[in-house]
């Protein structure tokens, strides 16, 4: 029985550099230049990688992380946020739960999550007293992720929840009966500062603030704030604030550079090193029912979540940021023209 690698001949080349190929008589071909010299070698690189830094692994908290995404100006990146940080510190090696609190659901349909009104969601554990073990489904492209989906009803929930008793905690409560081991919570929340974000609060310890790198970046900022402290003073001793992340870093503008100047002015521990490029890819991969992390893994966004994500996890257990890693962040603000691409 014969071989196929004595079919096919042998398939590695001794000479180094490069060699002719033989195509038949008076033909020859160059070898194309290494791929790591071409627009896709590059992607390919990088997205090997980021993979490496995965397979890291960060350290895990000793105790279940709850991260509320809030931010009561729109289209900021708080949902982009959520999903891709979540995504990071699952593939990290975490074990990660979103919870959908805003009605339009886009952080269910960035993780291929099914919410359509029959589903089982977070409006049945915030009205009707559901378990929050009953609505949490796995998602399927990143292994130690879950999401708890939103449905067109919770549009209805913050009127229903006026007249609930012990209102402002049904979250926390239902996530204090909730016996899964995790690592991270993240809340997605609505753009407003109803009901359903003091839920959040409430339920959480952490605020993660998404900032965008525009004008007008801190407007309303200062009700968020003011709103946290009220929780905190009333409802829930452990809330604080403890990231800020800046989003859409456009570092063409001088724009992005003086926005991001004046946010650590006025935030320096809490604003990560870490900056979310403005990215095609980032605003491309909910259409397909996916994070960046899986749709496109070497582009400039899914690198920059990937360090935030380590950031944020080192935080909080104390370590040091790597200056390295802060290095590796800057170069990728600096190549954010490929990531645009």
């Amino acid at each position: 029985m014969r071989s196929d690698a004595n079919i096919a001949g042998p398939m590695t080349d001794p000479v180094p550099g490069p060699r002719t190929e033989s195509m038949g008589e008076g033909v020859s071909r160059e070898t194309p230049p290494p791929m790591d010299e071409t627009p896709i070698g590059r992607a390919a690189q990088r997205a090997v990688e980021a993979m490496g830094r995965v397979g890291e692994g960060l350290p895990r908290p000793s105790q279940t992380r709850v991260i509320v995404v809030a931010n009561q100006k729109g289209g900021v990146g708080k949902t982009t946020t959520t999903v891709n940080l979540a995504a990071s510190l699952a593939l990290h090696g975490g074990r990660v739960l979103v919870i959908d609190l805003d009605p339009q659901g886009n952080a269910s349909t960035a993780l291929g999550i099914d919410h359509h009104a029959d589903v089982p969601s977070i409006y049945d554990v915030l009205v009707e007293s559901k378990p929050l073990a009953e609505v949490v489904q796995p998602v399927s492209d990143v292994e130690g992720l879950f999401c708890a989906p939103a449905t067109i009803d919770l549009a209805g929930a913050e009127i229903e929840l006026v007249s609930l008793v012990a209102r402002e905690s049904r979250l926390e409560r239902a996530i204090q009966a909730y016996e899964q081991p995790l690592d991270y919570i993240l809340i997605d929340c609505p753009p407003s500062l109803g009901l359903l974000t003091v839920n959040a609060l409430v339920a959480g310890q952490e605020v993660l603030i998404p900032i965008q790198c525009e004008y007008y970046a801190l407007e309303g900022l200062g009700q968020l704030l003011r709103n946290v402290d009220l929780v905190r003073g009333h409802l829930n001793p452990a809330l604080h604030v403890s990231t800020i992340l800046l989003t859409m870093y456009d570092g063409r503008t001088r724009l992005a550079s003086q926005v991001a100047e004046e946010v650590r002015s006025h935030f320096s521990d809490e604003v990560l090193r870490t900056s979310i490029p403005r990215s095609v890819r980032i605003s491309e991969a909910p259409s397909y029912g996916q994070t960046v992390l899986t749709y496109d893994p070497g582009s400039s966004g899914a690198l920059s979540y990937l360090e935030a994500a380590r950031e944020i996890a080192l935080k909080g257990v104390g370590v040091a940021y790597d200056a390295q890693h802060a290095h590796n962040g800057a170069q990728t603000e600096q190549s954010m023209a490929e990531g645009m691409q």
